[in-house]
């Protein structure tokens, strides 16, 4: 099984990071604020202005250590990495599959381990915060949901699974706010708005699913897929179309049931963000510092997976469903398994 190494997330703009040895040093004006041995990173995240000295990247694309650079407030701008040693066999057959109408079963399944995980997140929100929330209006959300479902596994065709998904979607966030029981006032959710996010619950569930996309990205090509050819996602210039294909699957139980954790346990609090002029609100750094801390902790989580059936780190999820991506796209398993919660 693969080990969980760590993620270094640099989340002030003013730090600089260079080589020094097999070492990557962050510095704040010259100064030596911390120092990595590269043998221990799987990834290196950038939040900063200030960057990478051309060294360190070098040795980073040697180490199989990918780079990725976001903006102070979370937009993504790119990602640095070594070559790709993908076998070629695995790659043309994901873009014959990617053409072909037999992606829409890869793609059926996806989206229905998407409902069902968010209607999981759904069912024990009800169970567990059953004496502070409107429980027949998320009975209701729960019970369409289950309809829905029943109407993918018959789907014929890409458009209308994607309009299925936007109904499931819609349906499931128009109840998430009942399951916010702590800090009403401050992490109110009324829609999902996404450029920009217009509330601060929105800005948490925006900028995990961007470091989740990320994760993702790179666990796909650690395995040689192409991150960018995707089954359900249509593609699109820069888009990493089969990350998000597979995050679709993960999104509730990795990130929203974090992001709820965040904010019902006083983990995080209005002081952690800003308002731009445009009324979108986005973490600030010491917001950006508390959260990702919060998120490397919860990545050291045991699960066990339920196709697997092994005790995994929840942060080397990503990592699993690729390499049964990987699997499938090898013929050495039938069908894709997607990952739902189990409980």
């Amino acid at each position: 099984m693969k080990k969980l190494l760590n993620v270094l997330y640099v989340t002030n703009p003013d730090y600089y990071l260079r080589k020094e040895g097999l070492n990557v040093v962050v510095t704040l004006e010259g100064k030596r604020m911390g120092r990595f041995p590269i043998h221990i990173l799987r990834q290196i995240v950038c939040f900063n202005y200030m960057g990478v000295s051309p060294d360190l990247m070098k040795l980073c694309m040697e180490e199989h250590v990918p780079i990725t650079f976001f903006t102070p407030y979370g937009k993504y701008c790119g990602r640095v990495v070594g070559a790709s040693y993908g076998n070629i066999h695995t790659r043309k057959k994901q873009y014959r599959l990617a053409e072909s109408d037999a992606s829409l079963e890869v793609a059926r399944n996806m989206i229905y381990a998407k409902a069902y995980n968010s209607r999981k997140v759904l069912i024990r929100g009800r169970l567990d915060h059953k004496e502070t929330l409107d429980s027949e209006r998320v009975q209701e959300a729960i019970d369409a949901m289950k309809t829905w479902m029943g109407e993918i596994k018959t789907c014929k065709d890409k458009d209308s699974l994607r309009g299925m998904e936007g109904v499931i979607a819609r349906l499931y966030f128009s109840v998430l706010d009942e399951l916010i029981v702590k800090q009403r006032d401050d992490f109110y959710f009324i829609e999902r708005s996404k450029r920009p996010p217009m509330d601060r619950f929105n800005a948490l569930l925006s900028f995990f699913y961007a470091i989740l996309a990320n994760e993702t990205a790179a666990a796909l090509e650690g395995v040689g897929i192409d991150a960018y050819a995707g089954f359900f996602h249509t593609d699109r210039p820069g888009r990493v179309s089969m990350a998000l294909d597979m995050i679709e699957e993960m999104r509730a139980f990795v990130v929203d049931k974090f992001c709820l954790s965040l904010v019902n346990l006083n983990r995080i609090d209005k002081r952690h963000f800003e308002v731009k002029e445009n009324g979108a609100y986005l973490l600030n750094d010491k917001g950006r510092e508390i959260a990702l801390n919060q998120w490397n902790k919860r990545a050291q989580e045991e699960i066990t997976h339920p196709f697997t059936e092994e005790k995994i780190k929840l942060g080397l999820l990503p990592h699993v469903q690729a390499q049964l991506m990987n699997a499938y796209l090898r013929e050495d398993i039938e069908a894709y398994p997607p990952f739902m919660m189990g409980g």
